[in-house]
């Protein structure tokens, strides 16, 4: 393979965390468009004068170019996009709990296009909106459904009627809602917090309390028992 063949040019990306690697250098987590997750060594970028120390951040637009054919790529060069405003306070917090969830649930070298669009529009309304509770169930519903587990919100599992907003379900893990008289399985919750979940309405008091209860369940069951640190934060921060 040539060496042009081993490099990739202008990127668009996320840091989505990083750690110290040897006496200057990072190695970076990324989150790019066209490539998905991976990991990529900044030489020399912990240096005092170096120029990435300025320009690889979290939560900021970036143009990366990258070379190398292992699992761990060499970083060419770094571009700040700008136009996204710095997360401050909570929606910083929040922030975090985007990358530690894309980090955990997210396969290397698997693209979602979708997704990196739908995380940038997540850090935009983050930096303006105030109500971050709904912010974070609407990424971690679209996060779901783009990794391949959608959740069943609008039909009976089985019998495929449409939920009624009156009635009461139990949604249960990797199946969907059932009527709450006929299984003692899953997690009660209101027919209206299901449909409002599907059209992404989060202003009912009661549907914002059961679809963190809701999304809760789903990503721990995805997370396979691994703990979210930032989840943990946040709940100390504000009640999300």
């Amino acid at each position: 393979m040539t060496a042009t063949k081993q490099r990739v040019q202008e990127q668009h990306a996320f840091l989505l965390h990083s750690h110290p690697f040897r006496e200057t250098s990072l190695i970076v987590e990324i989150f790019s468009r066209e490539h998905g997750r991976l990991p990529i060594v900044a030489r020399g970028a912990r240096r005092p004068r170096a120029a990435l120390r300025g320009v690889l951040m979290s939560f900021q637009p970036l143009l990366l170019s990258w070379f190398g054919k292992g699992e761990v790529k060499t970083l060419h060069s770094a571009e700040w996009q700008g136009g996204q405003p710095q997360l401050q306070g909570t929606a910083l917090m929040c922030g975090f709990y985007l990358n530690e969830l894309l980090l955990n649930l997210l396969v290397r070298d698997d693209p979602h296009e979708a997704l990196f669009e739908y995380y940038r529009l997540t850090l935009h309304r983050l930096a303006h909106e105030e109500d971050h509770a709904a912010t974070l169930r609407c990424f971690e519903k679209h996060l779901l459904q783009e990794l391949g587990y959608a959740l069943a919100l609008e039909h009976e599992v089985g019998s495929g009627k449409p939920i009624a907003p009156d009635s009461i379900y139990r949604y249960v893990v990797e199946r969907g809602a059932l009527p709450d008289e006929t299984t003692q399985e899953g997690l009660p919750v209101r027919g209206k917090t299901l449909l409002d979940m599907a059209v992404d309405d989060y202003r009912d008091p009661l549907t914002a309390q059961q679809s963190k209860q809701l999304m809760r369940v789903l990503l721990n069951h995805h997370l396979g028992g691994r703990a979210l640190h930032t989840r943990e934060l946040i709940k100390d921060l504000q009640k999300l």
